[in-house]
């Protein structure tokens, strides 16, 4: 599903380079890669809240929600039996943290889970002024605040924590021989994204160089060539 971190760079520089355009270095398009990923990566969420506004149709392989769907599913995680100190956990800790999913927890005397509600401090506040509508163990709720979850009740000790994670940060490694730099797999990264994702990338890293070479056609030609993959997706 990965899409391979030198194909895409070789494809950058065989345009760039393309009637002397000018030479982007390993470092900088490491840089504009890392850039073009969390652009893509970022985007499937604007797009999902707006076609999750319109029908999809019964095509199997043509629904965008689906299909954004089928992208972003391979950076769904879950944590489970985590212990929690007095109904709090610090989830800023999870590595390449992005997005908080679902909380979840054991109902107290049916051993099934069932899901944490979320609300905002005001909410809290009413909720915990009223005997009837106080958190319970089996209606727990909890604040998602900077620093991590409050649970309530607090005697909650263990929550499973859904997540997505952001993709890794693309690397294309390299050792120098004679002067010139050569591919190395070995400590190379692949963009974490779908493998259609191919052509998007290598737009925007391009649409990046042109500015960075002083090259202002290579923004020009790549900026078109994104507007038109991205109208026609849309449509």
């Amino acid at each position: 599903m990965a899409v391979s971190i030198d194909t895409v760079y070789q494809k950058v520089l065989a345009f760039a380079n393309k009637e002397q355009r000018g030479y982007i270095t390993p470092q900088e398009f490491n840089l504009f890669a890392s850039q073009a990923q969390m652009e893509i990566f970022n985007q499937y969420f604007y797009d999902i809240n707006q076609w999750s506004r319109q029908h999809g149709n019964d095509t199997e392989y043509s629904d965008m929600l689906s299909v954004l769907q089928e992208k972003t599913s391979e950076f769904e995680n879950i944590i489970t039996s985590i212990s929690t100190v007095n109904g709090f956990y610090n989830y800023t800790v999870i590595q390449n943290f992005y997005k908080l999913g679902s909380i979840y927890t054991m109902h107290p005397t049916n051993s099934h889970k069932i899901e944490i509600e979320e609300v905002n401090n005001n909410e809290l506040h009413n909720m915990l002024a009223a005997p009837l509508t106080k958190p319970t163990l089996a209606r727990p709720v909890y604040v998602n605040r900077s620093n991590g979850l409050s649970v309530y009740p607090n005697t909650i000790n263990s929550i499973d924590v859904s997540y997505l994670k952001k993709p890794v940060t693309p690397n294309w490694g390299y050792v120098v021989v004679n002067d010139k730099t050569l591919y190395n797999d070995n400590v190379s990264i692949d963009f974490e994204l779908h493998a259609s994702e191919e052509s998007e990338l290598i737009y925007r890293i391009l649409a990046s160089a042109g500015v960075t070479i002083q090259k202002p056609e290579i923004t020009q030609i790549a900026g078109q060539a994104l507007a038109s993959q991205i109208q026609q997706e849309k449509q």
